[in-house]
């Protein structure tokens, strides 16, 4: 079944209209046409399945037959703040955490990463981040679209208005206030919750110094060193396991 976004998708119109890049991609590239069926979704939860009434080129419309029962959403709202990588890692971070159920990514610019907040807006960076998002979405069943924010730097964030938990991956050695990941069994769920991965290389001193000094709580995932790219997404997976449990 393939599905489509619809952010126009209103539960009580009889036919909704798809946006034209979904447009294209359903006659262009899946060739599909008049009389097939579809399953369109809002991106805020809501999934309907419904038949292509018309179709010509980018313009397509579907009718909507019944509701359908979308993968159901984590318990806990968890913004990922990952450190901008190198080169595709980033998108595949991006992919790998929407599909888990991230509920927002916030890209962050710290000492060690590699570029700027204004070559990341020149570069159509985010745009691409959106696509990513929006296809991993696609893939994975969710009815939410999560939000790929604009770039901050760390400091920027740290003074932003703060999650019930905010959580900062570390090294063990680190501090003497490093926690392991198994310490957060020990109390509820939060109703929310931001998770900060560093860049390749990892955090300087100052920057954890820093947010411990603000709150955030200092996490380590275990002895090993992880892949930069790897971190986010055994993080995501180990908090969802703690919290649904």
């Amino acid at each position: 079944m393939h599905r489509f976004f619809a952010p126009s998708l209103d539960a009580g119109d009889e036919l909704v209209t798809l946006p034209r890049e979904e447009g294209e991609h359903l006659t262009r590239v899946l060739r599909l046409g008049t009389g097939d069926t579809v399953a369109v979704f809002d991106g805020r939860g809501h999934e309907f399945l419904g038949r292509i009434a018309s179709a010509v080129r980018r313009d397509v419309r579907v009718q909507l037959l019944s509701r359908v029962e979308p993968a159901e959403e984590p318990p806990v709202a968890l913004t990922l703040a990952q450190a901008v990588l190198k080169g595709d890692k980033m998108d595949d971070v991006i992919r790998d955490a929407v599909m888990l159920g991230a509920a927002a990514i916030q890209p962050i610019v710290t000492r060690r990463t590699e570029v700027t907040i204004a070559a990341l807006l020149k570069g159509a960076r985010l745009d691409r981040w959106r696509r990513v998002a929006l296809a991993s979405v696609k893939q994975s069943r969710r009815a939410v679209v999560p939000d790929i924010r604009v770039p901050l730097t760390l400091e920027t964030l740290l003074d932003e208005p703060a999650a019930a938990l905010r959580m900062m991956l570390v090294e063990p050695s680190a501090s003497a206030d490093v926690e392991p990941v198994a310490a957060l069994q020990r109390a509820p769920a939060p109703p929310d919750a931001t998770v900060f991965v560093g860049p390749e290389g990892g955090w300087t001193e100052p920057e954890w110094s820093a947010a411990s000094a603000r709150g955030v709580r200092l996490i380590t995932l275990g002895p090993r060193t992880l892949r930069a790219d790897a971190v986010a997404i055994a993080a995501i997976s180990v908090l969802t396991y703690i919290w649904e449990t």
